[in-house]
């Protein structure tokens, strides 16, 4: 938590923090993503009279998100550097003269939140049948690519197949 009360009692006042990051993770629908590095919150807030506030925002997370494809951690860095002006009743972040800086980081992390993580662009995934990473080597499962265009045609001897 920032204690703001200067800057929301005094009008045209700005002022800059520095905040440590109280979180060790960052929770979201999709899992717990453990926080692996962070820098200290650079935060500057400033008081544009009528209850009118602009917050600007810096700070890098280095995240541990699983690849897409076969699920080892990758150490993703997580750039926040953002700006907005609010009306201090319309901040969620405020509770009174302090603003939670945790929970304003951990809201503006999903922002910048990579859409897919590799651990290596050439990445195999892993075996749809028994699970092994086949970036390990092979698995010895039996894999057969079949075209798609032929799905329908595999479907009919593949029946066959049960009789």
């Amino acid at each position: 938590m920032v204690d703001l009360t200067d800057v929301i009692l005094t009008e045209g006042k700005k002022s800059v923090y520095t905040a440590e990051l109280g979180l060790d993770s960052l929770s979201y629908a999709a899992g717990d993503f453990q926080i692996k590095d962070k820098s200290p919150v650079k935060l500057t807030v400033e008081n544009k009279g009528s209850r009118k506030f602009e917050f600007s925002v810096e700070t890098v997370l280095n995240v541990m998100i699983p690849c897409a494809r076969c699920l080892k951690p990758v150490v993703r860095r997580l750039e926040i550097q953002t700006s907005y002006e609010t009306e201090l009743d319309d901040n969620e972040y405020i509770d009174g003269y302090n603003l939670d800086v945790d929970q304003l980081i951990h809201d503006e992390s999903l922002l910048v939140w990579p859409e897919r993580v590799l651990c290596r662009e050439d990445c195999k995934g892993l075996c749809d049948i028994c699970g092994h990473d086949l970036n390990d080597g092979p698995c010895g499962c039996e894999h057969t690519e079949a075209d798609p265009r032929m799905a329908k045609i595999l479907d009919i001897f593949n029946k066959f197949k049960e009789v």
